[in-house]
Formats: structure tokens, sequence, C-alpha cells
């Protein structure tokens, strides 16, 4: 059965934080921070706001803007590591709190592919036949979990949420796929609350994200740049016939250095990460909503959306735009 997104929308907190708030607690600059990342800004929640609350938000955005009913969603599905409990989950409240009378709900644990993942189960499931009207929020709060003694990785993370409704549809707009792990990089991304190993490597369980850096700019500049050629291949594509790439935006320099090796304009590349941080499972959405507002991105173009993060985990999917 064929699927198309015709909505989005998404949330973010109200309090912005710009790169001169860490200058009085680490030894940083405005300067130094957007060199190395591009990062302008990010937002940050509230004591008292949670991944839950900016799904809701997010939910109702979309459903405002697109005059979208929400009361036939039959399946929920949210991308998160930052849940507001482990049990019960994030899309359970968000079915409680919208009134969903008869949809199934689950969290899934991606990091920062979550959200592509979302979608890729979504097809998977309107394509069984079993559903037909799924909702997939992508959404973390970064900022409750972020070391701030850390000056290599605090700089890096905002809070943020992006829904997406996938739809039974005549006409299909959701194509092939590509999904991958490599479980042995687990170690060098990872936020842990008990003493369980990694990889066979000891963690710090004290519920803050922690990253080798250097790992993780190497694999996803290795990951995504053979990992969109793949994508192409898969839907009889090129490249260069794609209008506009999505992917995950972890850090502005380290988009630059995989279009280059792609040889791809930067122009194509649709980024939030220099006005919201990276925001994990997040962060796909709130650049693709940007891009259709500033009416950068059309009706009928086509996109790639691809997640890549913590697990080490990817995801991919090639798009034609149905949402204006």
């Amino acid at each position: 059965m064929s699927a198309t997104i015709t909505s989005i929308g998404i949330y973010h907190p109200e309090k912005e934080i710009y790169n001169s708030y860490f200058e009085s607690f680490i030894d940083t600059s405005d300067t130094w921070i957007r060199e190395r990342t591009g990062i302008e800004r990010r937002f940050y929640t509230a004591p008292n706001e949670y991944t839950s609350d900016m799904c809701v938000k997010a939910t109702l955005n979309l459903s405002k803007e697109y005059n979208k009913d929400l009361h036939d969603i039959d399946y929920i599905i949210v991308a998160t590591s930052t849940p507001d409990q482990p049990m019960p989950s994030v899309a359970s409240q968000v079915q409680s709190r919208l009134n969903i009378p008869h949809a199934g709900a689950i969290d899934i644990s991606s990091a920062c592919a979550g959200f592509v993942n979302g979608i890729i189960l979504a097809k998977g499931l309107i394509a069984s036949g079993t559903h037909k009207k799924i909702l997939v929020i992508g959404a973390d709060v970064l900022s409750k979990v972020t070391d701030f003694t850390d000056r290599t990785t605090c700089i890096l993370f905002g809070d943020g949420a992006g829904a997406v409704i996938v739809e039974k549809a005549d006409n299909n707009s959701l194509f092939n796929t590509i999904t991958g792990t490599n479980g042995d990089y687990g170690k060098d991304l990872y936020l842990a609350h008990q003493n369980a190993p990694i990889s066979n490597s000891e963690v710090i369980a004290n519920n803050k994200l922690h990253q080798n850096g250097r790992v993780v700019y190497k694999w996803a500049v290795q990951t995504l740049t053979g990992g969109l050629h793949e994508l192409a291949r898969k839907n009889n594509v090129t490249l260069e016939d794609i209008d506009y790439f999505i992917p995950h935006s972890a850090n502005y320099r380290l988009l630059e250095a995989i279009f280059k090796e792609l040889d791809i304009p930067m122009e194509k590349c649709l980024d939030s990460v220099r006005l919201f941080g990276n925001t994990s499972a997040a962060s796909i959405p709130l650049a693709w909503y940007s891009a259709i507002k500033d009416g950068k991105l059309k009706l009928g173009d086509k996109i790639m959306l691809v997640g890549f993060g913590g697990g080490f985990t990817y995801a991919g999917i090639y798009i034609k735009n149905n949402i204006v």
C-alpha cells in the first residue's frame, strides 16, 4: 500500500541560549563555537518541561497548521533518547493528553536516527495493511542530560520536537530505505544510568551524555557519504537528481565535510543545527519544517532524510515532498 506525509509540526522551548551563555563557566567564546560547530543558538526547556510536553505541542502545531484531525490516528511512534521516564512510554502520554482513542503507542530509541526510523516503521505498518494513519514524533530534551563541565560537548546540544503524520495514500511518496548499525561503537556515544558495560567497556553512569567526538566525526563522514550513495542506488536515482538533503544536524562543520566529500553544494543541505543546536531525534523535522516555511522546499521536491548517531546506527529514506 502507498503512503505519504502531508503535514508537519514542531516545537522548541522559549528559553534561547546563545553562545555567550557558556563563557561564564567554561573556557570558550562565541567565535570558538561558531568556527568549530556553526552553532549560533539553541533552546532549553524549563525545569518543569519534559519530552512529552514538547511532543504534545509539536503535534498540536501540526494539527493547527494543516487542519489535521488527530482522533483517527491509529498508531503513535515517539523517537527519543530522553523519555520522561522509562515507563510509561512518552507515546502513551501523548495518546492520553491528546485524547486519541484507538491508537497503539510505542517509543523507539535510536538517538539521532530515531525520527527516520520512525517513518520507516510507519511506512511498513501501512504497507502491511494493519494501519492507516500514524503519528511519528522525534523529540529530545538534551539540556537535561548534558554535562556542563565538558566544554567539548555542552556547547552542542539543544531541545526540540518535530511531528509528522504518515498516511495511507493513492500515490506513494515514501520510497526505498537504508538502515544499518555497528554496535561496537556504542561505547563512544552513550547515556547511562547504571553500570552495565557497553561493548565490554566500562561506563560513567551519571545520566549524562558522553561522546568521543573524533570517533563520531570520522564514522559519520564515512557512513553518510556511503549511505547517501547506497540510498540513491536503491531508488534508481543519482545524487544530482535530489533537490534537497536533510541529514541529522549534529554539527554544521561535519555537514560541510560530508557534502564536500560528496561534491554536493551546501545549498542543497537543509540543517537545523545553526539555530537550534544538535537536537538529536528532532533535528530533521526542525530543518524540514523551517525549509517549508521559508519557501525553500516545494511540493514535489525530491528529498533524502538520513539520521545517524548513537548506537552507532543510521537510517535513510527517499521521499517526494508533499508538504507545503
